[in-house]
């Protein structure tokens, strides 16, 4: 893999890892407005264009994916 693509995938990994950080935040305190603005900025991002330059992967599912595990850990 080049440097560019392992930068890439990176990206999207840790975006990947805040977005289910922010999903429980915010499914434990739904009230708070800080953790609602986390998760939408994170959604933007999986719907944004340079999320489909950095991978191939679908942002809507992916997102679909990571709330439908983290409504698992947490019990919602």
């Amino acid at each position: 893999m080049n440097p560019y693509q392992a930068l890439a995938n990176a990206i999207v990994e840790l975006a990947a890892k805040d977005y289910r950080t922010a999903l429980k935040y915010h499914y434990k305190h739904p009230e708070n407005a800080e953790y609602k603005a986390n998760v939408a900025e994170l959604e933007e991002f999986f719907l944004s264009g340079w999320f489909e330059l950095l991978t191939d992967l679908d942002g809507r599912t992916l997102m679909v994916n990571l709330r439908r595990l983290v409504k698992a850990e947490v019990g919602v």
